[in-house]
């Protein structure tokens, strides 16, 4: 229970800021603006970093993903020689079957061929890729059906003409009629329409070799593995001003499904050493989910650590600002102390009342503050359509600072207003 003589000095310090509304206001606005800051640059930053990890948790923390890669040196020669040739680069489909008798903790290994090419139904033509996998692609890769199926075992085996293709790809190639038994063209081969999917919308699930295009990255159509290889072969022939270039890859990307996350640790370096041995040049890259979200962890503490600390200088400001004020309050309102310990008002009574009034602007001002920090964000992803994310313990500790700042730069103002003796202070004009 508050005593009523603590009640009747809070509602002194009260009515004293309520007399200097203004010069209230003004001081309340540093802790205002540093609270609100101090929320809505986390909430930016903790936005900013889901996103990143959200794309790296779509390809699978017990993933390791293997991508084809043309060596630079071949790069450079394409440029430098003007004739025909052909290179021969990346994964192969013995380095998909070491890998699953080899590695210990091998729950899947998902070969892939992805090839760019226009996809065509009538008239319309959109520019995507064609990625030729195994039935258990979905459940590697979490990917979800939202009509029909997947390929299956069947299919494969029988290299049947048949696609499941993304959400968005199915919008735009049609947008009238219904897209399941339907067919697709590409090149000269017709598919038939069995299945879409949602895409994830990540670029992680474009080869290597194509990241940089504009395309929509969800323009994605998936057919059995073993009917890419025989539709497309594993050539692919580029044709430059009097000369031409033959690049043969037999899989653009393997995908290792572990059986947990300390397999993944131990199996990275045998993966390596098991492709050393059969690869003379360096034609691959190893891409580990995990390890890139332990990366994007430790930078998402250390980026907020760095936004938290400027938002903080904020409400330092703001509680010099309190303690300022409060300093010149206390001259202004000497002979009122000296009229109050006259009356026979103790220095704890003293302290308390000027205590008070720093709590009541900076608690005030962090509650605006709070507000003013929940609701920006909200603006930021309403305009902007950047992700942000307000934590609950990123109110509770910029609220928690701006009553901290109170008590903090109201200790000293209050203590010089207690230590003013009471016959000098009745002199004070």
């Amino acid at each position: 229970m508050i005593s009523s003589q603590l009640l009747n000095t809070i509602q002194l310090g009260v009515k004293s800021l309520l007399l200097h509304k203004l010069r209230s206001g003004l001081t309340m606005l540093g802790i205002i603006f540093g609270v609100c800051s101090v929320i809505a640059m986390l909430a930016i930053g903790e936005g900013a970093s889901y996103e990143a990890q959200e794309r790296i948790k779509r390809l699978g923390s017990t993933n390791i993903i293997i991508n084809s890669f043309k060596p630079p040196e071949q790069n450079q020669d394409d440029t430098s020689n003007n004739r025909s040739f052909e290179i021969q680069y990346g994964l192969t489909y013995d380095d998909a079957g070491r890998l699953q008798r080899t590695i210990p903790g091998v729950l899947h290994v998902m070969p892939m061929r992805i090839i760019r090419e226009n996809i065509r139904f009538g008239r319309r033509q959109e520019p995507g890729q064609v990625i030729g996998t195994l039935s258990n692609y979905p459940e590697i890769q979490g990917l979800e059906m939202a009509r029909g199926r997947f390929i299956s075992q069947t299919d494969e085996k029988h290299q049947r003409n048949v696609c499941v293709i993304t959400a968005g790809l199915a919008q735009r190639l049609f947008p009238y009629q219904d897209p399941l038994q339907s067919t697709i063209r590409v090149q000269a081969i017709y598919y038939q329409v069995i299945g879409i999917v949602r895409e994830t919308g990540t670029l992680e699930q474009r080869p290597q070799r194509s990241q940089t295009d504009g395309d929509p990255v969800d323009n994605n159509v998936y057919i059995p593995l073993s009917t890419a290889r025989s539709r497309f072969g594993e050539t692919l022939v580029r044709r430059n001003s009097g000369s031409f270039s033959a690049e043969r890859v037999e899989l653009h990307r393997i995908i290792v499904k572990m059986r947990d996350t300390d397999a993944v640790i131990a199996a990275e370096p045998q993966i390596k050493q098991l492709l050393t041995r059969f690869h003379d040049q360096n034609d691959y890259e190893l891409i580990v989910p995990l390890q890139l979200l332990r990366e994007a962890e430790a930078t998402k503490r250390m980026f907020n650590i760095v936004l938290g600390s400027i938002a903080a200088i904020s409400l330092l400001v703001g509680g010099i600002g309190i303690m300022n004020i409060m300093l010149a309050t206390v001259t202004e309102r000497t002979r009122e102390i000296g009229v109050r310990r006259a009356l026979g008002a103790k220095k704890k009574d003293i302290i308390t009342q000027f205590l008070i009034e720093t709590i009541v602007l900076s608690i005030g001002g962090g509650l605006i503050g709070v507000v003013l920090g929940i609701v920006t964000p909200l603006m930021v992803s309403f305009f902007t359509q950047m992700v942000t994310v307000v934590t609950p313990w990123s109110v509770i500790l910029a609220f928690g600072i701006s009553g901290l700042t109170g008590v903090v730069f109201g200790l000293y103002p209050a203590s010089q207003a207690a230590k003013l003796d009471p016959i000098e202070a009745l002199r004070h004009e």
